[in-house]
């Protein structure tokens, strides 16, 4: 069962609350959301542009190496979602981008998020500055050699194989992946 607001009102006098969870007459309902996002790697003469996390304090992706991206606004597609955070990250302008894949993280951390995963070769502009970390043309075959999150390496190994669509599930504790589960 998911709590939206209607149901909140109905419930609230009888639920005890803990960090993560809501117990009603025995039975667990999350009160996590979930957030949708977008990642994109963008690709030219063999490297991908990877984003070095560095810059924000309390950044969950803190000295990571990651592709650009973010969360959708209300009412936006994932597509429109992809490039204005491609063009907002970097100053290039995507005009053409091919959707990889949907990865769903769950963590006993934080909110459940569903990122839809592109690449991208084609675009206009040049890279800027990025208030969010160090942007840097990597070649694809040192990716797996930068500071990663255990699952990003699972997702870009498929990319870098050429991977049809695929779905990709993984599961934290902490920083620990725990599960990784293709198809799930």
């Amino acid at each position: 069962m998911l709590i939206n607001r209607s149901h909140w009102d109905i419930i609230k006098n009888s639920a005890i609350f803990s960090d993560h969870f809501i117990w009603i007459i025995g039975e667990t309902v999350m009160k996590k959301n979930t957030i949708l996002t977008t990642l994109c790697y963008i690709e030219k003469d063999g490297k991908y542009l990877m984003l070095h996390r560095v810059k924000k304090k309390n950044d969950i992706n803190r000295d990571k190496w990651i592709g650009v991206g973010g969360k959708l606004e209300q009412d936006e597609s994932p597509e429109e979602c992809l490039v204005r955070e491609a063009y907002e990250e970097t100053g290039l302008t995507l005009t053409g981008y091919r959707m990889r894949g949907v990865i769903t993280f769950v963590s006993d951390r934080y909110d459940t998020e569903q990122m839809f995963l592109y690449t991208s070769q084609e675009f206009d502009g040049e890279v800027k500055e990025c208030d969010e970390g160090e942007l840097v043309w990597i070649d694809k075959n040192d990716i797996m050699s930068l500071s990663l999150w255990e699952g990003d390496k699972i997702f870009l190994k498929l990319l870098m194989e050429d991977s049809p669509f695929f779905t990709l599930k993984l599961r934290y504790e902490g920083d620990i992946l725990v599960e990784s589960k293709l198809g799930g």
